[in-house]
């Protein structure tokens, strides 16, 4: 039970009268009849309140959450008294979000029910606790309060933006790809894969011919092959300290996990074989490209646990991995960021090998606080200065997309907001001019 401001207003209100009775007799008697009949209301409250069950709640979300998304949680509470009821509903969400606006008031009507929704926007991936739906219940008289627990604890998990599948799922069918300007797809026609083994008929090429199956079946029979249309997308993602960089509530490294995952997503709708690789001073997880029906969930079950450890990232350890692991040619998009033109530098020479045998694009950041600061006009010599620093920092992005080119290495500078549309649309335009 608890006693709400009302309880304490008017017991304050009935000492002022018993107190003023000092000097008027009279209000003595009037504040002693005032207590009485508050005593009379707070037991027949007590007795409204407590003689049945009276208040079920339920909370019903999903049992993972998507990492940078609205997130819908809808409560549902049901009312059995037969009168009209005041609540205060209060579920116990996850500490990590700091909300304290997650206090509902609602009147129920007899036997009624009610459903309210809220919606949770996590910024980190892990298991998030939710705790009990606490409801306070009071009558029209709303001189104590009832405290129901409802429902039991349960641990969500939260994901990279699996939601973010859906708003680009769309962009994966080929009649809409148009909607991106991208008007042909290229089917790779000058390479080949295995399809069957058939008899021989007049005008099959000779140098398909399978001697062994010939020999077994005592007849000449041709292998067939058929144009290949899969390739190998990998998605290689930099785990290392300068990917911690926060960006409304989210580190860039959440954004390139998000990215890669519908990155992975769009390149298995058009029949690419989409892999993941996740690395810091050395490889961290490797999944191999593949185009199958499971694929997807292997990618998001890897993606979910991925952290660092603020640790320099070992590229040249990114080099014979990549050598040792992904044999085909590939298009390789490695999410990174750098510091400056002399980061790249020393990177450099292992990107120019990278890019030798596969295609590389190289996806990095643009920082969008520094473009804002760009822009205000400075209020004093200080801010000038600093605008200078940042003006600095902001071309030499620009020079180390320029230094990409000369390489011949693809490069994508973006926003970390814009950044999941921007690598389906290069990826896209990737295929479209055979460049893989």
């Amino acid at each position: 039970m608890f006693l709400p401001r009302r309880f304490y207003i008017i017991i304050l209100a009935i000492v002022a009268i018993l107190a003023t009775g000092f000097w008027w007799s009279w209000l003595f008697t009037v504040g002693q009849v005032l207590l009485v009949l508050f005593a009379l209301a707070v037991i027949a409250d007590i007795a409204m309140l407590w003689h049945r069950q009276g208040i079920t709640a339920s909370r019903q979300c999903s049992d993972r959450f998507s990492c940078g998304d609205d997130n819908e949680v809808a409560l549902h509470i049901d009312s059995s008294y037969p009168f009209a009821i005041d609540l205060n509903v209060i579920d116990e969400v996850p500490h990590i979000f700091q909300r304290r606006d997650i206090n509902f008031a609602h009147r129920l009507q007899p036997h009624g029910t009610c459903r309210i929704v809220y919606h949770l926007r996590p910024t980190r991936r892990g298991v998030y606790g939710f705790g009990h739906i606490r409801v306070f219940a009071s009558t029209v008289l709303g001189l104590v309060q009832r405290r129901f627990t409802c429902d039991r604890p349960v641990d969500v998990k939260v994901y990279p933006s699996y939601l973010m599948l859906n708003r680009y799922e769309l962009l994966a069918m080929s009649n809409n790809l148009t909607e991106l300007g991208i008007k042909r797809i290229r089917r790779a026609g000058n390479n080949t894969e295995f399809e069957q083994i058939k008899e021989y008929v007049q005008g099959d090429e000779y140098r398909s011919i399978n001697w062994m199956a010939s020999a077994r079946r005592n007849q000449l029979m041709v292998n067939v092959y058929q144009d290949e249309r899969s390739q190998q997308i990998f998605n290689l993602i930099d785990k290392g300290r300068v990917m911690q960089q926060a960006f409304k509530g989210m580190t860039l490294l959440d954004y390139a996990i998000n990215a890669s995952l519908v990155l992975s997503y769009v390149a298995v709708r058009k029949e690419d074989k989409a892999g993941l690789m996740t690395f810091n001073e050395d490889l961290d997880e490797f999944l191999q490209a593949a185009k199958s029906s499971t694929q997807m969930q292997n990618i998001l079950e890897t993606l979910y646990a991925q952290e660092t450890d603020f640790g320099e990232t070992d590229y040249s350890a990114l080099l014979i991995n990549v050598n040792r692991l992904i044999r085909k040619r590939s298009l390789l998009v490695l999410y990174t960021n750098f510091a400056g033109l002399n980061s790249l530098q020393r990177q450099l020479p292992y990107l120019r090998q990278l890019n030798q045998r596969h295609r590389l694009l190289v996806v990095f950041f643009a920082d969008e606080e520094i473009s804002e600061f760009i822009d205000q006009k400075p209020l004093d010599s200080e801010e000038y200065y600093q605008q200078i620093i940042a003006e600095k920092i902001s071309r030499e992005k620009q020079l180390i997309v320029t230094t990409l080119q000369q390489q011949g290495i693809l490069s994508l500078l973006t926003t970390p907001d814009r950044l999941s549309i921007n690598v389906i649309n290069r990826y896209l335009e990737i295929k479209s001019r055979q460049m893989i």
